[in-house]
């Protein structure tokens, strides 16, 4: 009972301090945040609100003002079977890419942070 509630607690402040310093979104030109708006209609971030890596994904995609939809794994029961389904695990922060010959599933925080800066970054 003690340690959910020091995890709570800690979770809590990992998101209030995420809030308190987050980055400044990347400015592009209209038609260049219009490119990155299209590609980013096909990810989902499945992802736990309080987890440190999910904060760090989901300040990455803030940084590169990638509008991408969040889909909740712990509090969202049918977010949970289409990540357990489609990637296989129940395990977050997992990016669900959909692509013209199908959906890939890109685990682990380093990783999903490195596919958005190499497919974001520079566009201007």
């Amino acid at each position: 009972m003690l340690v959910k509630a020091l995890r709570v607690g800690l979770g809590q402040l990992i998101v209030l301090g995420d809030a308190v310093t987050r980055p400044r979104p990347q400015q592009r030109s209209a038609q260049g945040q219009a490119a990155v708006n299209k590609e980013a209609a096909a990810l989902s971030l499945y992802q736990f609100h309080a987890c440190p890596f999910c904060v760090k994904t989901r300040r990455a995609i803030h940084r590169l003002n990638v509008p991408v939809t969040l889909r909740d794994a712990k509090g969202d029961q049918q977010a949970r079977d289409q990540l357990l389904a489609g990637g296989g695990k129940v395990k977050v922060p997992c990016l669900r890419i959909d692509e013209a010959d199908g959906t890939r599933w890109l685990y682990e925080s380093n990783d999903i942070i490195a596919f958005l800066e190499q497919r974001f970054a520079s566009v201007a």
